[in-house]
Order: C-alpha cells, then structure tokens, then sequence
C-alpha cells in the first residue's frame, strides 16, 4: 500500500510493548500492523544462537520459552539513561552495545512500517516519559539524546520527540464532543506519566497547544516493577530470597533483586556471576533452595520466570480470582500462589506513590480533584484492577474511560509533528 510521502511517523518505544502509526498532513492517525494484524508488539530482541538469526517481537519471546539457544533481550527502554546502554554484550562471536540493540529494535520498526506504507519515512516523532531517569536531568537528557541517535542510526531525518501523556492526549481529543479538563494517566512497563490538559473539538486546529497543557508529572514506576515486586514475594522465596541460613544469617538479597528485573537477569548468566551463586551454598540451610537457584541460572530459567511472574499477575488483574506461578521449568508440578488480596497488598506501596504522582499533577494545575471532568487511562499497565481501584479510591466522582491502551499514545505522536 502506497500513501503520501508527506506525513509523520509516530513510534512509542515502551519498555514492555511498541507501537507505530503514521498520519499524512490533516489526515487521521492509523496505527501500523507490526505483526500479523497485531498492532502492538513486544519491546523484544532474541538472538538465536543455534542459527544466528535475530528475532524481534512475540517471535522472540516464543523462540526463548521453547528453549531454543540464545540471548532474549526485554525492557531496553529501562537501559536509556544508564551507564550500561554503553556497555558491550556478546552477540553472535561480535561485541554490540545495548545502544546498538535499541537501534536495531528501532530499524526493525522503521522496516515493517516501509512495508506498509510502501516508501521509508523520513520524518518520526518518538514518545518519551515525563522523566526516563527520576530526579537527575543530566542522565535525562542523555536518555533522550541516546534515543535520538538510535533513531538517526537507523535512517530517520527528522527525528522529534512528544512526552507520552501529551501524545495520548492528543488522540483521545479526537473522540470528544464538548471542552473537558482531562488528567491523562499514562501507565506504561518502566514508567507512570500524567498530564492535566483541556481537550475539546474547538482546540484540535489551534497550531500552538502549550496554554492547554496545565501540569505534567512522572515517577518511574511501571509494570516491570509491579512485577519486580510479585516475584519477590512469591517466587524469590523459593529459591532463597529472605531465607535464614547458619546462625540466622539471611542469604544475601542482591541477586534475587537482580533475576527479578527483566533488563538485569542476563548479567546473572555470565560465568562470574554463575560463581558467585555457587559461592552461596554455605548460606543455606535448605539445600533444595538453593538447587533450584542454581537451576534458574545454568539453565538461564530467568526470562522464562519472569514471563510467568507477569502473566500470572495479568490473570490475577482479570478475573480477581486465586492463580498461580508455574514453576515446572524448575520442579514438576512447582508453582508459587498469587491471591487477588496479596497482590492488592504487595502492590500497594507502588501504587500508593503512583496515584500520589497523579494527584501531584492536579495539584500542580491548580485545580481540585473535582475540576477534572474525566481521567483517560492509556499504556498496558493501566488495565491492572489493583491500580484502577486505588487511583478510582483518590478520584472518587471523576470518571475513568480506557482508551487505546497500546495503540493511543502512537496515534498521538504521528499528530504531533
């Protein structure tokens, strides 16, 4: 399919999921397919190491969890702001940065929308959050820039970018009939945006929107930390986290932080760390603990527990209904319970401090929590019961409406240019 050269791509590069969308001057966002019809793909690279091929996407997470021989790599936005995007990593017999995966992440999207559209756009506005690094503008800015040369890496022109809630702001006013204030409530995998802003259909054509923009908030908390936190309390503790060794010493807590977190649990497969591992036998009691960590790492079980941990929350999220982990990968017939109540509970402090940034953000408007006429939830962590209860329980009379929760903020991008 062919279209006019004349327009803008808009890619939200997410921490957990991405999308594209493309819209021509004037015209109506569409958003790209990027798999099969699946307009929202996984922010994964796997590289398979039995053939030495690269796989991107639902494709990548399915490769690693059938155990073909490789590396996967998720949550590469988490890494923009970081020392370690520099950092090397084997890939096939060659040393790459973590820079160089999110540019090929990026050229792969840039590919399948060339697909589409039937020519390579050259000009793209990328989302980013409120903050990618909390408290420290120096690495923010450097989290932006490193964006940008990835997308200039890759072939793009004109590369811009849109704070994410403002992007979904943007798409959401297309839906409205009448002026409304809007606190815009963007949860993504890494990080938590919002953003007060009149909308309304007699604004879409004004060229300049910065007097609508009241107040935009972030805090960096995301999905991966909601699972970060159910795995270490339900599964961790199966393999040791807060276990009390000789002389009621606790076995050492790090490592278990580490293989909670999506971006790190590679680092736990290198040889030193396999050692370190090792090295901990002394502080067990229970031997089966520390076998099955030991399991998880020289089997490089990781990923594949981590994607329980979060599928498991998704079904809990649901249906507010008793689950489990499945551990099988490490015992027959292992698995951790995950309790609609215990995961209200655990997720509370995340959520708590979440809602506040919200709250933060109105406040910083100037307006009560009553002036607000609707609170429009996009990113996938948004969906998540136990965060819709506690931000419903701080805005108690102002109504929630779910947009795209993975394609709005991409709408939004491509009409920002």
């Amino acid at each position: 399919m062919t279209t006019s050269r004349q327009g803008t791509l808009g890619i939200d590069f997410g921490t957990s999921n991405s999308a594209v969308s493309w819209a021509s001057p004037q015209g109506t966002a569409r958003l790209i397919p990027l798999e099969g019809d699946a307009l929202a793909m996984p922010t994964a690279v796997f590289y398979n190491a039995e053939d030495g091929t690269t796989h991107f996407g639902r494709e990548a997470i399915g490769l690693y969890l059938e155990g073909t021989e490789g590396r996967l790599m998720r949550s590469l936005k988490s890494l923009l702001g970081s020392p370690l995007l520099m950092e090397t990593t084997l890939i096939h017999n060659t040393q790459v940065s973590f820079q160089d995966i999110v540019a090929t992440f990026l050229a792969t999207l840039r590919d399948r929308a060339t697909r589409t559209l039937g020519f390579a756009p050259q000009r793209v506005v990328m989302g980013r959050p409120v903050h990618f690094v909390d408290d420290d503008a120096a690495r923010d800015a450097q989290a932006e820039q490193s964006l940008r040369e990835a997308a200039q890496a890759v072939g793009f022109d004109e590369v811009s970018f849109q704070l994410e809630p403002i992007a979904a702001a943007l798409d959401y006013e297309r839906r409205l009939t009448r002026e409304s204030t809007v606190l815009v409530v963007d949860l993504g995998g890494g990080t938590s945006d919002f953003t007060v802003v009149h909308l309304g259909p007699d604004r879409i054509a004004r060229p300049d929107r910065a007097q609508d923009i009241l107040a935009t908030t972030g805090v960096h908390i995301g999905g991966t930390d909601f699972d970060q936190k159910l795995s270490l309390e339900n599964v961790m503790p199966l393999l040791g986290y807060r276990h009390l060794g000789p002389q009621d010493r606790m076995v050492p807590s790090n490592l278990f932080f580490d293989l909670s977190t999506w971006h790190l649990i590679n680092w736990l497969y290198q040889p030193r760390a396999i050692n370190q591992a090792k090295a901990l036998r002394t502080n067990y009691n229970d031997p089966r603990l520390h076998e099955r960590l030991m399991c998880v790492l020289t089997e490089r079980h990781g990923h594949h527990i981590a994607h329980e941990v979060e599928q498991a929350k998704i079904r809990c999220s649901m249906t507010d209904a008793n689950t489990s982990v499945d551990l099988s990968c490490l015992e027959a017939h292992l698995s951790a319970p995950l309790d609609a109540a215990h995961m209200q509970n655990n997720l509370d402090a995340l959520l708590q401090s979440t809602v506040a940034c919200a709250q933060d953000c109105v406040k910083a408007a100037g307006l009560a929590n009553s002036d607000i006429d609707a609170m429009y939830l996009t990113g996938g962590s948004s969906a998540l019961r136990p965060f819709q209860r506690t931000l419903q329980n701080a805005f108690p009379h102002v109504a929630m409406v779910e947009g795209d929760l993975f394609g709005g903020v991409a709408s939004g991008l491509a009409y920002s240019a």
